[in-house]
């Protein structure tokens, strides 16, 4: 969320990025509602003063039986008591107009965007995107090479039918070597990031809707989330959630950015979600992240430079798993409403023939911390809100599309990165079941 300030400051700049980014809200509405918002606040205030001073001189008059000639009794009395209870009345009055006047201004403030950097992309679509720099080169074969999906069935470690059967579409089994696969990318994400100074979290995965809210996935990102039915339980897409509502309505120490980190199940709807996205592992309800949060002050250049580490960590692991990638400035209408500014890693994918998203970093300076109410002390001891980033170290089973793909041999046989065969207790290739 913004401040009010800042949206009049930059409307017609916030108008543009809503309408990049397909948000329905009229800044010009917005600002309409706030005119009457501060006009009612005005007249409340006048007459709250004259309240307290009426109710001060007929206090003078309780306590002391008589103040400036007047009897406490006296028709003068009377009627500054009289004054007192139809100011009240008023005030009741205006207060209701006040109410009905917040519920569609705040409801508003929870759609506009946020403000983007001034080296974003301007653009609608992930086609509007800049590629930044390449690592590596795209993997080609000089033989006929399978699919993840078909991969996973020679060596019997992905089991979609199954999946399918018990949980409905875009469900799977993981088994075995899949299973310790999976699990191994996590840990070797973690212990990157455990050396690299984060703090490691286990997350509630069930939080209330005010956590979605304060954290900028809703009202906007309420029809990719799953609800416990009655209650106000969500499942969160991401551990970014309860990562930033650790600290939610606290003033925090920032003299050092604060690091955390979290693996987690994730839950997403996936509505809209179509063609080849659906294929296999590619987008599915059900997944495992390992997250980077961090928090820091105000400070457009720390964000940056704190943009650029938790980029790098997952470079480092793309190269520890020995997948080439490119790095993308995601342009203003890919970006969700709360980014500021955004790089996503794509990873070469030879089902695909082109490259797909597997990490996302994002600056949001403000936006988060100011709904969530997270403050720090600067030098000169005054409040202001943190600024917030964030990044997918890692993502399984996604991840396990090119990990399998680009590392398969064509005897079917699949070469594990160095980096991983600590993790997959020593194995350095995978066998299909057949030639085992």
């Amino acid at each position: 969320m913004l401040n009010i300030q800042t949206i009049r400051d930059n409307k017609e700049r916030l108008q543009e990025v809503a309408d990049q980014k397909g948000i329905k809200v009229s800044i010009t509405q917005l600002l309409e509602w706030d005119d009457q918002k501060r006009q009612l606040l005005q007249q409340v205030e006048q007459l709250r003063q004259r309240r307290n001073k009426h109710t001060q001189e007929f206090q003078s008059l309780a306590q002391n039986g008589t103040a400036n000639g007047i009897n406490i009794d006296s028709p003068e009395a009377r009627q500054l008591k009289q004054t007192v209870k139809e100011i009240n009345n008023q005030l009741t009055g205006m207060e209701t107009k006040l109410a009905e006047v917040e519920q569609p201004l705040n409801s508003l403030l929870l759609l506009v965007p946020n403000l983007v950097s001034p080296d974003t992309p301007t653009g609608r679509s992930d086609a509007d995107n800049v590629e930044i720099h390449v690592h590596g080169v795209p993997t080609e074969f000089d033989f006929e090479h399978r699919d993840h999906v078909a991969l996973g069935e020679l060596h019997e470690i992905i089991d979609l039918p199954r999946g399918v059967k018990t949980a409905g579409t875009r469900n799977y089994y993981l088994k075995g070597n899949g299973a310790l696969l999976h699990r191994a990318v996590q840990q070797l994400a973690l212990d990157l990031l455990i050396q690299r100074g984060f703090t490691l979290l286990e997350v509630p995965l069930l939080v209330r809707s005010a956590s979605l809210t304060n954290t900028g996935f809703f009202p906007l990102g309420e029809d990719q989330t799953y609800r416990i039915e009655h209650e106000d339980k969500w499942l969160v897409g991401t551990s970014e959630v309860p990562l930033v509502a650790y600290y939610g309505n606290e003033i925090v120490d920032v003299s050092e950015p604060i690091r955390l980190a979290a693996v987690s199940t994730c839950f997403r709807n996936e509505v809209g979600s179509s063609g080849r996205d659906v294929h296999g592992l590619y987008r599915v309800h059900q997944f495992a992240k390992v997250e980077q949060v961090i928090l820091c002050e105000a400070n457009l250049e720390m964000a940056e430079a704190l943009l650029q580490e938790i980029t790098h960590n997952a470079e480092q692991l793309l190269q520890l798993l020995e997948l080439p990638y490119r790095v993308m400035s995601v342009c203003t209408g890919d970006m969700s409403q709360k980014t500021y500014k955004q790089f996503d890693i794509e990873t070469w994918m030879p089902s695909r023939q082109a490259y797909g998203e597997t990490h996302s970093s994002s600056s949001l300076l403000d936006f988060q911390t100011r709904r969530s109410q997270i403050r720090y002390r600067d030098a000169q001891g005054k409040l202001g809100y943190c600024y917030s980033l964030n990044n997918t170290a890692v993502a399984s089973p996604r991840i396990l599309i090119p990990l399998l793909e680009n590392h398969q041999q064509e005897d079917g046989s699949i070469c594990i990165p160095k980096a991983l065969q600590p993790y997959m207790n020593g194995m350095s290739k995978l066998v299909p079941s057949s030639s085992e």
